[in-house]
């Protein structure tokens, strides 16, 4: 009895940090996607017939309070009526890290949707605030909203009250 006690526990509390909310948005405020991006790079490769930009060695990307460090960063653009180019989307790889003031988030691949601000981290996942960590496989989060997901065996340590 004091087995199938340990294991119902057990299942209860990994239900419970599954489907507890976690608000894994960065920074104290909405991110404001409309700002202008800078990009630092070692080279810039310019792909002519695609219109896309490949910045590779020590990349380091910053639009407003939001930094993005990587190895390779794929800029891609969308051409407005009229000729004008907007960022659309930036991947990025080669370990990348992300922050936001305190707020840290580390993995093997990035992808920013720059329209819907949502960002998408793959590959040994790990976001920091403060004390609170949490790892997995992949997440995603409305860089405006703070709302996401981990997925992928997703590990954290809920704290209790305050001492």
């Amino acid at each position: 009895m004091r087995a199938f006690l340990t294991v119902f526990l057990a299942l209860q509390f990994s239900a419970l940090a599954a489907f507890a909310q976690v608000n894994i948005g960065f920074g104290d405020v909405a991110h404001d996607a409309t700002q202008s991006i800078e990009v630092t790079a070692d080279a810039l490769t310019l792909n002519q017939e695609t219109g896309n930009a490949v910045f590779t060695g020590n990349v380091i990307i910053v639009q407003g309070d939001l930094r993005i460090a990587a190895g390779e960063v794929t800029v891609f653009y969308n051409t407005e009526d009229g000729g004008a180019q907007d960022v659309s989307r930036v991947e990025a790889t080669g370990g990348v890290l992300v922050t936001r003031g305190v707020d840290a988030a580390e993995g093997q691949s990035a992808a920013y949707e720059v329209a819907s601000s949502l960002m998408t981290l793959s590959g040994g996942v790990l976001v920091t605030q403060g004390a609170t960590a949490i790892s997995g496989d992949r997440m995603v989060v409305n860089m405006a909203t703070g709302d996401g997901t981990v997925e992928g065996r997703v590990r954290t340590v809920l704290q209790q009250g305050s001492d």
